[in-house]
């Protein structure tokens, strides 16, 4: 199975939140499976494809070349997709993947979650995307939704939308399931 992570590329970020790449990662490669990610340093992109990497898995990147110019590309992708854009990049990862899974991150992360979300909703894949709620890192982000769903900006039943999941361990347990 190929696996899009989204995630934080941020150093200066809590070394606990890092540690969730390196599981994630670790697993990824023992039971087989491909990363596919934004294919730059930094945060828990690096932790993620390094523990991939470090277990004998294997690693896809897409880059745009504004990443490659700005010094942050990586060099432990098998496979190294260079793009324009980073519009390019999310629809190329959308593309390859088969599930996507966020991990805590900022803008660029929210981006590419709602971009795999909106794309859903219109019926343009129907990939699951799961998001890793961390100790609460995203209930802001769900409490939006089901303000969303009480004012009727949602659909009460919605064919698409992503998977809240609030440990690493219930992350593999829906993955495995797949």
């Amino acid at each position: 199975m190929k696996i899009a992570v989204y995630c934080s590329a941020k150093n200066t970020i809590p070394e606990e939140y890092k540690q969730l790449g390196a599981q994630l990662g670790q697993w990824i490669a023992e039971h087989r499976h491909t990363l596919i990610y934004g294919g730059a340093t930094g945060g828990l992109m690096t932790e993620t494809s390094n523990a991939v990497k470090a277990h004998g898995g294997k690693v896809i990147g897409v880059i745009p070349e504004g990443i490659i110019r700005a010094g942050r590309k990586a060099k432990n992708c098998d496979r190294l997709y260079v793009v324009k854009s980073m519009a390019m990049r999310k629809q190329l990862m959308r593309r390859k993947t088969d599930v996507i899974v966020c991990l805590p991150g900022s803008y660029g992360t929210l981006d590419e979650m709602f971009d795999v979300i909106a794309s859903g909703t219109v019926g343009e894949h129907n990939k699951p995307i799961y998001i890793l709620n961390y100790k609460g890192f995203y209930e802001g982000l769900k409490m939006q939704a089901q303000h969303m769903h009480s004012l009727h900006f949602l659909p009460e039943e919605e064919a698409y939308k992503p998977h809240f999941v609030d440990s690493m361990d219930q992350l593999i347990n829906e993955l495995t399931k797949l």
